[in-house]
């Protein structure tokens, strides 16, 4: 189709205009020409076939009323909101006030002066705050006839801006809180045990205090952070937490979806119905194939737990040298850590010598069975001379521990975001080449959020290829998050700068020193080269684009380096995607 729209359309392209494609077979796109470059658009605000008032105004009565025009929470601390229908009063001294004293919790910036411009930035244009299935169903169709770049928005953390885009149709999420579970899974597949099927809006604290209180407590593998949602995002880069070392990932313990796909069709995804989709859905790349309305997970019952907390900062040393010797000293056993059953969480940086391990996470462990594990790293910083606080707890269950030991993820700072894998084979063979490439993370500037742990520990090589994910995090040791801090006002330039930093200098130095690592597609450089590869291997990669093309072949869903997203980019300073014709 995008061939016979190039054949019958090139001769109407002008520079600078944009004609719309009448081809209502599809959805429609919007032809552009940016840098002397053309491009098959969707349909922004300012093109003509973008829906009119009445039409959003239908689309606000079939969806009960839950459509609203984003007007972002910042503006209440500006006089004037720029919106696309035209500037909208919105200074509210009360409201500017609560908003900037919550703003480490949230993603706006807030101003001190009032005159400042505020305008949408990068949100979308209007949301659906959905509350029924029928919602979502309603705002997928409009979008996809309408042309429009559709955003799903789940919750918790996004570090890769798939939850905003330039001039979109936002569906909201959060209202689906439903936690059902069932002593007994009678679905397909050979597991019988027990189980708990969430809605698309629980996140992983609310779920774990809901199996905490059954009777025995359960478990669940979900992400660290208590707030990332456990039913979106996180079963398509695959899922890993606490428990991953020794349960696998979130996706090895799916048992079924419900999606709605692109055609507005509701169904189940398992292991015996749409069995391809369910594949794709387990770590295939995150909003890519359809919308996940709910997920059934395996649970755990939950067992005893220790936790350890270990401090190594300028109040220990300034000595560079021997701070890194330390570094080395604790990377160098991240295979003993995992071998032996451990999650190991950490922050390496924000400071020239500071180390925070919170926690070192023993599952069905004594304080005496843990502290013998990590006792070698304490021998070799004895060795060293280099001192350290180190605290030990015992906790009755997991959730203890992950309410006592892991805190809630802060907002508000701007930054890019990459990183990589180094899998056991590279930490046993290459710990000096890794710790190089991390001082030069540290010495670009950067910082790095670790974990410790592998996917592959206690899941039988059988199931190893059940999912999407990558192969190689069967073989994970220690997988990072680099992150380079940048202004929230930063210039175009200044963005670009960055990224080429962190793609070309601080993430292409822990790639080499890790050749047989990969990319987790949740917290990764969306823009590293070889995406692709490192974020799947290619075998899975191309079946995964077969399987968008099967399911959503008109692309009404998009995720920036997701499966099938090769000819999409955003043009025009960040606005407008488009395809390359």
């Amino acid at each position: 189709m995008q061939t016979h729209i190039r054949v019958a359309l090139t001769s109407l392209l002008l520079a600078g205009c944009a004609v719309a494609v009448p081809n209502k077979s599809v959805a429609p796109l919007v032809l552009r020409t940016w840098n002397g470059q053309q491009y098959a658009c969707k349909t922004y605000y300012d093109d003509p076939t973008w829906p009119k008032v009445a039409e959003w105004k239908q689309l606000n009565a079939s969806v009960d009323g839950n459509l609203e025009v984003v007007i972002p929470p910042g503006a209440s601390c500006h006089n004037t909101f720029q919106g696309v229908r035209g500037n909208v009063s919105t200074y509210n001294a009360a409201k500017c006030a609560e908003e900037t004293a919550k703003f480490a919790d949230e993603q706006w910036t807030p101003t001190t002066s009032p005159s400042d411009p505020c305008s949408l930035g990068y949100y979308g244009v209007y949301v659906i705050i959905a509350k029924t299935h029928a919602h979502i169903r309603t705002g997928v169709l409009f979008a996809k006839n309408n042309g429009l770049r559709l955003v799903l928005r789940n919750t918790g953390h996004d570090f890769l801006g798939r939850s905003v885009g330039w001039g979109s149709l936002v569906i909201n999420v959060h209202s689906f809180k439903e936690v059902t579970f069932t002593d007994k899974w009678d679905g397909p597949g050979d597991y019988k045990g027990s189980a708990v099927t969430v809605g698309a809006g629980v996140q992983g604290r609310e779920l774990l205090r809901l199996a905490h209180a059954q009777k025995p407590p359960l478990a669940v593998v979900v992400g660290e952070c208590p707030t990332v949602g456990v039913a979106g995002g996180l079963p398509g880069g695959g899922g890993h937490g606490p428990l991953t070392t020794l349960k696998g990932w979130a996706v090895d313990n799916a048992l079924e979806f419900t999606v709605l796909t692109a055609s507005g069709t509701i169904l189940k995804a398992n292991a015996k119905s749409n069995s391809d989709l369910f594949w794709a859905l387990r770590g295939g790349g995150p909003g890519a194939y359809g919308v996940i309305l709910s997920a059934t997970y395996k649970t755990h019952l939950d067992l005893p737990s220790s936790g350890i907390v270990l401090n190594i900062n300028s109040t220990h040393t300034n000595d560079t040298e021997l701070f890194w010797r330390g570094i080395a000293a604790f990377n160098k056993y991240s295979n003993h850590y995992s071998n032996n059953g451990l999650y190991v969480y950490y922050v390496l940086g924000l400071g020239s010598t500071n180390l925070n391990i919170q926690p070192f996470v023993g599952f069905n462990k004594s304080a005496t069975e843990l502290t013998a594990v990590v006792q070698p790293l304490y021998d070799d910083l004895k060795s060293l001379g280099l001192p350290y606080d180190a605290v030990t707890k015992s906790f009755p269950t997991l959730f203890d521990l992950y309410i006592d030991l892991f805190d809630d993820e802060a907002a508000g700072n701007s930054a890019l975001t990459g990183g990589w894998m180094f899998s056991q084979t590279d930490m046993a063979t290459n710990n000096d080449g890794i710790i190089a490439s991390l001082r030069n993370v540290i010495n670009n500037w950067g910082f790095l959020i670790g974990h410790m742990w592998n996917a592959g520990h206690a899941i039988p090589p059988s199931k190893w290829n059940d999912t999407a994910t990558h192969p190689a995090f069967r073989n994970a040791s220690n997988k990072l998050i680099t992150t380079i801090p940048l202004a929230g006002n930063a210039s175009l330039a200044e963005k670009a700068k960055a990224q080429d930093r962190l793609t070309n200098v601080i993430d292409a130095g822990l790639r080499e020193a890790g050749k047989s690592g990969a990319a987790y597609v949740n917290e990764a450089d969306p823009f590293q080269p070889d995406w692709q590869e490192h974020f799947w291997g290619r075998e899975n990669y191309d079946r995964l684009v077969g399987l968008k093309r099967k399911w959503d072949p008109e692309g009404t869903f998009y995720a920036v380096s997701t499966p099938g997203t090769e000819d999409w980019v955003v043009i025009e300073e960040g606005t407008r995607l488009c395809k390359k014709l």
